[in-house]
């Protein structure tokens, strides 16, 4: 699910999942794993990067209606815990973000430090509202902190998708370089920002991150039971049933 490589003092976490790197509970555990044992094991930056063209289709909905309340509860726990490890990362995150990036795939990306994506008819967003989902407060602030408080609200009401150069525009990402040199200018642009002298850089990034951080100082405040008592309402299933439904119809 995972391929794991060393560029120097950075590493890189490239999911892989085919077809689409779509966020199931194994899946979830296997990156936060990996980020946690990069930060044990002295690495002193993390690069996020997915497949050629999608970066992660997000929340694997159809393993996720599949599972009863329990199994959703735990899902969601599972997803706040990793955006938990990315927020209070003591290192630097990198999203290089290498094609589509809705719903999960973009919250992956908001939670590091700097996203590069690839430019081109790639798009990225929160689109959770128009699969009938509620986006949390706890991923609502990663998103105002990037874009600020009105594109926000904006953006996450209406389940807006942004093509790449929208997305550059408003600052939902920071670069945009051609698809093949995602992974390397990510790359480069972490081992600059680690040339730095390091005690200084580190803690002005903790200074600038601590709201993120501090909105993760307790997972078990966090609305775990709110938010899987929403996704069993009646016109969320439906809604995620329908496009279910659309997905498996056959292109022409």
């Amino acid at each position: 699910m995972l391929n794991i490589i060393d560029h120097g003092p950075v590493r890189e976490i490239n999911m892989a999942r085919p077809p689409v790197n779509a966020l199931n509970l194994e899946l979830l555990q296997v990156l936060r794993n990996a980020v946690e044992s990069g930060v044990r094991e002295g690495v002193r930056g993390i690069v996020l990067s997915g497949a050629p063209g999608l970066y992660s289709a997000g929340v694997d909905i159809p393993a996720l209606l599949a599972k009863d309340r329990r199994g959703v509860r735990e899902y969601w726990g599972e997803l706040f815990a990793l955006c938990a490890t990315l927020a209070r990362a003591p290192i630097p995150l990198a999203a290089a973000i290498t094609g589509h990036a809705p719903a999960g795939g973009a919250v992956l990306a908001l939670f590091c430090d700097y996203r590069v994506m690839a430019e081109g008819a790639f798009k990225i967003g929160l689109n959770e509202v128009q699969v009938g989902l509620i986006v949390p407060e706890c991923i609502q602030l990663a998103l105002r902190r990037v874009v600020g408080r009105h594109r926000a609200e904006r953006l996450l009401v209406a389940g807006s998708m942004l093509e790449a150069d929208a997305a550059l525009a408003c600052g939902f990402v920071d670069e945009l370089v051609p698809a093949d040199q995602v992974v390397a200018h990510t790359t480069r642009w972490m081992e600059a920002l680690l040339a730095l002298p390091a005690a200084a850089m580190l803690a002005t990034r903790e200074l600038a991150r601590a709201d993120l951080a501090g909105a993760y100082a307790d997972l078990d405040a966090l609305p775990l039971d709110d938010f899987t008592d929403a996704f069993f309402q009646p016109q969320t299933q439906a809604t995620l049933q329908q496009w279910m439904a659309a997905r498996a119809k056959p292109k022409h």
